[in-house]
């Protein structure tokens, strides 16, 4: 049988596009300020985080590819999310394990190759509060937030009363928090009480309440607990 010459030119040029395209799909994303990349998995990330997934292609000649990035969770063969982008970006917000493949055809001719998986993994929730701080300047627990062990949380609300019920202060940033005052005046050590509700990426609720010591007077060697 005899392909003909048409047909054997289709086909020389659809492999030369298929020869020269090239891509490296990584994955971008910022850890406290800090720029990251991946190209084959982000491990034990904290939610929420925001990943753009670029399939970065070089040496494609005429080629015009068609991307499909699938995100397929842990256990499951079906893709709950796919995006026809060359450049895509997605928000983490459940904990476990999702599976990003970049798939590409070519000029619409050919079914979508499976080019490179990037594998991203969050971790379960922590939150906890600490019972006691020092707002006196000196650098060390000036400020009443979550601990530092914190993970994975994806929302919070916090609020600061007196012992009368007042409520001082509320914040919802986890990474920020309390720093002593009231209406821009300092407020006098004693005990003060902490209400918290929060969300983890794994589901849990939290619903923390505690008394919070506020120690003016207290010098550096004092620490959280």
């Amino acid at each position: 049988m005899r392909i003909k010459p048409i047909l054997m030119m289709c086909l020389l040029a659809l492999l030369s596009i298929s020869a020269r395209a090239a891509f490296t799909p990584t994955a971008y994303y910022t850890v406290d300020g800090v720029d990251m990349e991946a190209t084959d998995v982000i491990n034990d990330a904290q939610a929420p985080l925001t990943v753009t997934f670029r399939a970065n292609p070089t040496d494609l000649g005429d080629a015009t590819p068609t991307y499909e990035w699938r995100f397929t969770r842990e256990g499951s063969t079906d893709p709950f999310i796919v995006r026809y982008e060359e450049e895509t970006t997605y928000e983490f917000r459940e904990s476990g394990s999702i599976s990003v493949s970049l798939y590409v055809a070519y000029n619409d001719t050919t079914e979508a190759e499976l080019i490179s998986t990037i594998r991203v993994s969050i971790s379960t929730s922590i939150l906890e509060m600490p019972n006691a701080f020092s707002p006196n300047g000196d650098g060390i627990n000036d400020v009443y937030k979550a601990k530092d062990t914190h993970k994975s949380i994806v929302e919070f609300h916090a609020y600061i009363f007196n012992r009368w019920g007042q409520k001082l202060f509320d914040w919802t940033n986890i990474d920020e928090g309390w720093d002593g005052t009231f209406n821009g005046k300092a407020v006098s050590a004693g005990v003060y009480f902490v209400l918290v509700k929060a969300k983890g990426a794994d589901g849990t609720e939290y619903n923390i309440r505690r008394d919070v010591n506020l120690m003016r007077d207290y010098t550096e060697g004092g620490t959280q607990r």
